[in-house]
Order: C-alpha cells, then structure tokens, then sequence
C-alpha cells in the first residue's frame, strides 16, 4: 500500500476512534443538561474519581472485571444523586451558583485524589485485551474497537431507554418543559436528580473504557471536563445528534492537527472550535437556545 494511503487510513482509523471517545466524554455532561439544564463542572472529578474506584476493586480487591465496573459506575450514579440532593436543588435557578459549587466540587475531588497520592503507573486499569487487530495496514488496539462498539451500543440504549420507558418520556417531558411536567404529576426534582445520576453514570461508563488506553492521572480530570464542555458547546448542550457531529468534527480535526501540523497543539483544537462556533452560532450546530437578535 503507498504512502499516502497508509496515512489516509490511519487518519481516518485514528480520527474514528479519536471522536468516539470524545462523544463518550460528553454525552454524560450532555444528558444532565438537556434534561436539568444543569451544568455539572464537577463531571471530570467523577471521571477520574470513577477510574479509581473501578482500579482499587479491580486490582486491589481482586473483583471480577464486570463486578469491579458495576460498583464503579453505581457509585457513580449515588455520588450524582446526592449532589443533586444535597447541593443543586437548594441553588436552583441560580445558574452561576450551580456553576461555582459543582466546579468546586470537581476540585475537591481532584485534589483529594491528588493528596492520596493517585498518580503514576501504578494507577491504571487493564485493557480488555492487549491484541491488536490490522485495518488496511494500520494496526488497531483491541481495547480502542472495544471503545467504538461500546460507544455505538450506548447510543442505542440510550435512545431506546428514552423513547420507550416511563422515566425516560418523564426525562423528555421535563426537558421539554418543567412546569407543564409538574402539572401532570412528574416531580421536576426528582427527574433532575436522576439526570444527573444518569448522566455519572455514562461518564463512569466512558472512564472505564478510556482511562485503560493510559494511566489514570489527576490532572487529566481538568482536561476531560474542557473537552466536554467543548464538544458540547459545539454540538448544542441538550443535542445528543450535535454532539455526535461536534465529537467527529474536533475528534478529526486533532488527529489531523497531529500528524501534519504538530501534535503538541492538539491541545488546542477544542478551545479553537469552541470560539470559533460562539462567534458563529452561540446556540451550537443543533442548540435551541435562542440566537442574540431573537432574545433582544
């Protein structure tokens, strides 16, 4: 195969698994917002916080790998539950406040972690397999088409989940519209608060097939809440198609920045394309919040 085929193919293998992950990171972030409209800045705490708690019964306990994922993602959901609890519904309606005490959190979570002495290669979870498969020249980890399968499946359950189950048209209808909800006997509250179980669940989930491509680092918890909030500004916040969209688009545009430009402002192609998209479309590519001139 020539040349250029091989970077095309790697680039296009690459760039799949790439925005695979990133729709991972931010579809939990995505799920809390479109049905609470609640931003949880402290998703990348929970992210890291996921990881550990998945190594310590994984590698420290010895549990079986589909036991030690279970209790992760449990404790997950419990840990959004109870701040949606014991925090959020007592700052309802104050945006900036929810903003403030759930980044606050994160940090907590962070640092905490970082205190214990989390950090290094001791801390990182098995992959599933340690093979590599062969895609037209490019070799492809087992663990990274694990991350592709499972991403796809989850859409699938999640949609369904939504359209055909009595919480989820509870999650549609409070998204929709809070007060009508109430009127028909759904409890905002209580909806709010299972969307944010939901939605820790989901990033406990995507910890879990991402943090075995490497070690699990503190600081990385800071990049995954950036990342999020990036594909979902770009996306629209409450759109799982835009976020879908947003994730392939920076999820391509990094694997291109890295093989022919330089891979050290990788870093930087979020940040760009979400600047780039508030300046265009505030909203995002599929957002429904209203446009400038419409809200003046």
């Amino acid at each position: 195969m020539p040349v250029g085929d091989e970077e095309s193919t790697a680039m296009i293998t690459y760039g799949l698994v790439n925005s695979v992950v990133l729709a991972l990171i931010a579809l939990g972030f995505s799920i809390t917002f479109g049905i609470s409209r609640v931003a949880n800045f402290a998703y990348g705490g929970i992210y890291i916080l996921s990881g550990v708690i998945g190594w310590f019964f994984l590698v420290k306990l010895g549990f079986p790998y589909p036991l030690a994922a279970t209790v992760s993602v449990a404790s997950a959901g419990l840990l959004g539950a109870l701040i949606y609890r014991f925090l959020l519904q007592r700052l309802r309606g104050l945006e900036l406040s929810e903003v403030i005490s759930t980044f606050a959190l994160g940090l907590i979570i962070l640092e905490t972690l970082r205190t214990m002495g989390v950090m290094g290669f001791d801390y990182r979870l098995p992959p599933f397999s340690r093979g590599s498969v062969e895609i037209l020249g490019t070799y492809v980890s087992v663990q990274r088409l694990v991350i592709i399968a499972s991403g796809a499946i989850l859409l699938i359950l999640l949609h369904l989940f939504v359209h055909n189950t009595k919480i989820g048209l509870a999650f549609r209808g409070v998204a929709q519209d809070d007060h009508t909800a109430f009127t028909v006997g759904i409890n905002p509250d209580k909806i709010s608060m299972l969307s944010l179980a939901l939605g820790s669940m989901v990033c406990s989930v995507a910890a879990l097939l991402i943090l075995p491509l490497g070690t699990i680092s503190v600081d990385a918890g800071y990049d995954i809440l950036l990342k999020a909030l990036a594909v979902c500004i770009v996306g629209g916040l409450e759109s799982t198609t835009g976020i879908v969209l947003a994730s392939f688009i920076i999820g391509y545009t990094e694997v291109f920045t890295a093989m022919y430009i330089s891979s050290s402002l990788t870093i930087v192609v979020p940040l760009f394309c979400m600047l780039a998209i508030l300046l265009v479309r505030p909203s995002g590519l599929f957002g429904k919040h209203k446009e400038l001139e419409e809200r003046i």
